[in-house]
């Protein structure tokens, strides 16, 4: 082998290699984020900072978010028994796609004391992307009915997304009217279609034999000239 060739070997390889460093790049970036709940209790405005994270798992054709919370973002004056308190919240989609998904989880397992900040459980839901491409997903507005009251919590330092992945829609409208579009040049297959093809064939055998009658006419006129 030549200098040359080793050279343009060595630069395919390079290539090559570069190539597969790309491609096993991760699709996705998931951060824990400090996020300043402001929240309007029955008792007056709370504040607190809680770190969240947040996950995606495919699920068919969407995936399934679950937002964490670090530490607890608010308190009763009283304590809160088994079950009492119910958490959900919002999250923001943006990037290539758009809009909210709610999460939810369930209610707190154990009793909350009083003036304890609550922890809140993982609150999960399913986002289904409208368009593909990268998306990113930050900590929304969080509301906590406990005890026939609600306190909202909204998110007053503007996060950072918790997690920005690359996504791919799932066949919407447009795949639909394609597919129909399709579908309409096939031949139909209806009892009347089925009677009219039937009448066609009819037709151009029959044409078929008169053609041939008068062939063999005008051959019969010719062989007795």
């Amino acid at each position: 082998m030549s200098k040359q060739q080793r050279s343009a070997a060595l630069a395919l390889a390079s290539a090559v290699a570069g190539a597969a460093v790309l491609t096993a790049a991760p699709a996705a970036r998931a951060d824990v984020v400090d996020v300043k709940y402001d929240c309007k209790t029955p008792i007056g405005p709370k504040s607190a900072v809680s770190p969240i994270d947040i996950t995606a798992v495919r699920a068919g054709s969407g995936y399934k978010l679950t937002m964490s919370f670090r530490k607890g973002v608010s308190s009763s004056p009283i304590e809160l028994g088994k079950g009492a308190m119910k958490p959900s919240a919002v999250i923001t989609v943006g990037g290539a796609d758009s809009g909210t998904v709610a999460v939810s989880g369930p209610p707190n397992a154990v009793a909350a004391p009083a003036d304890t900040p609550i922890k809140i459980n993982d609150l999960s839901g399913t986002y289904t992307p409208r368009r593909s491409g990268q998306v990113t997903f930050t900590a929304g507005v969080l509301t906590i009915n406990a005890l026939m009251t609600t306190t909202t919590c909204t998110p007053g330092n503007s996060p950072a997304p918790s997690l920005a992945m690359q996504v791919e829609a799932a066949a919407g409208a447009g795949n639909t009217t394609d597919a129909a579009g399709k579908a309409a040049t096939l031949p139909q297959t209806g009892p009347m279609d089925s009677a009219l093809a039937l009448g066609t064939l009819g037709g151009t055998v029959l044409l078929s034999g008169a053609a041939g009658v008068l062939w063999l006419t005008r051959r019969g006129r010719t062989t007795r000239a």
